[in-house]
């Protein structure tokens, strides 16, 4: 593929890095919007986590009303808004708002997952149920809302997404195990595949979505991307480090112990065991790091492999001076992505 073609996107989960605060995290995050928006990226995503400490992005709606006051041509989006948690009325009418004030701009990028621990989810919603017909219903509901219409037989048809303007956020839902694939070839919707979550049966489930795409009065083609973790140096020793730390993440998470801020000297020491090493060795599928040509190398494999024309990269640095230069150093390799 080539280079030139491929888009180049973010997803940021607002990390809170060691020695930070939450609120420096967040300002963080608004500065490379800002960046990336110079930089000529595709689009902007932000994540919803909850009751973790690492990570400061639990509230997509909010933080996207500013950062498309603060951007101009990127668009912007969750990546996504976790459903279980909300009611589908309310998600349209966040999302109508942000057309509102960015319209043409605005992803709706949607997950079946709560983005949490199941106890944070019972709080969040207490009528979850984490059935798949719910989630079925909830696109449903949220198509009829932006579009003014509903089921004649239901309550919901004489309901009205406010505000009620004339643009559709584009939807996209995400998955990181297929199913959710199927769903969005359905509804018409785009797919983007968390390859930075699970490496395997990505590009299969890609191309079962693209087999059974049914066009929607919202999008006529099958549209995907692959999101990963990345990171793009040309200094050796901190591509090295940022693959300590990466490995000891994804430990730690596995082990149950939760994601909390480190730094490379409180893990160089670290030894782990024959199971923890094979572990390691999986999980590093979930992440691409090297020097600027060995990026895009590795990047334009994996669009390959997944017959994408969109990666979106997901960066997690122990100093933010080197997230923003793995952003741009990514941009350079592929040109203007837009």
């Amino acid at each position: 593929m080539n280079t030139k073609n491929i888009r180049i996107s973010v997803l940021d989960q607002s990390p809170v890095r060691k020695g930070v605060t939450a609120e420096q995290a967040v300002k963080e995050t608004i500065e490379l919007a800002k960046y990336t928006d110079q930089l000529g990226y595709t689009r902007f995503w932000i994540s919803e986590h909850h009751n973790t400490g690492s990570l400061a992005g639990s509230t997509p709606e909010v933080l996207l009303a500013y950062l498309g006051s603060q951007t101009k041509n990127i668009r912007i989006g969750s990546g996504g808004v976790m459903m279980p948690n909300h009611s589908a009325l309310k998600v349209a009418e966040n999302v109508r708002m942000l057309e509102a004030l960015f319209p043409g701009r605005v992803d709706l990028g949607m997950g079946r997952a709560p983005g949490t621990d199941r106890l944070t989810a019972a709080m969040l919603n207490p009528s979850n149920q984490f059935r798949e017909q719910d989630f079925i219903e909830q696109l449903y509901d949220l198509i009829n809302y932006f579009h003014d219409r509903g089921d004649p037989q239901k309550p919901q048809s004489r309901i009205r997404a406010i505000p009620q303007v004339q643009t559709v956020p584009a939807m996209w839902l995400l998955s990181s195990s297929g199913e959710s694939g199927l769903f969005a070839a359905h509804f018409g919707m785009g797919l983007s595949f968390a390859h930075f979550i699970n490496p395997i049966g990505g590009p299969q489930a890609v191309a079962a979505y693209r087999a059974r795409f049914q066009p929607s009065e919202d999008q006529a083609e099958p549209a995907a991307s692959v999101a990963i973790f990345v990171y793009c140096s040309q200094d050796e020793e901190k591509i090295r480090r940022h693959q300590a730390l990466m490995d000891f993440r994804f430990n730690q998470f596995e082990q149950g112990k939760g994601i909390v801020p480190v730094g490379y000297q409180d893990i160089r020491n670290v030894t782990y065991t024959v199971n923890e090493q094979e572990r390691i060795m999986h999980n590093r599928k979930r992440v691409i790091t090297g020097n600027p040509e060995e990026i895009k190398s590795k990047l334009t494999r994996l669009a390959d492999e997944y017959q994408v024309d969109e990666i979106i990269a997901v960066t997690i640095t122990e100093d933010f001076n080197d997230r923003l230069n793995s952003y741009r150093l990514l941009a350079e390799q592929f040109g203007s992505p837009q």
